[in-house]
């Protein structure tokens, strides 16, 4: 298993503030997260495939 990130963790690694990554769980429009126990934990794999889609199309 990887190192699952904390939420101060990932919010650090995008350069937003950790209120905003809580705003984005609550639309439902940022990374996915898992509870562990009552704790938010983010898995390194999840954060990459978020990236990803979060990319601008390529222009055809």
């Amino acid at each position: 298993m990887d190192h699952m990130l904390k939420p101060q963790e990932v919010a650090d690694a995008l350069g937003v503030p950790l209120n905003t990554l809580y705003a984005w769980r609550s639309t439902g429009k940022g990374p996915r997260a898992i509870r562990v126990g009552k704790h938010l934990r983010y898995a390194p794999a999840d954060i990459s495939t978020w990236l990803e889609q979060q990319a601008d199309p390529i222009p055809a």
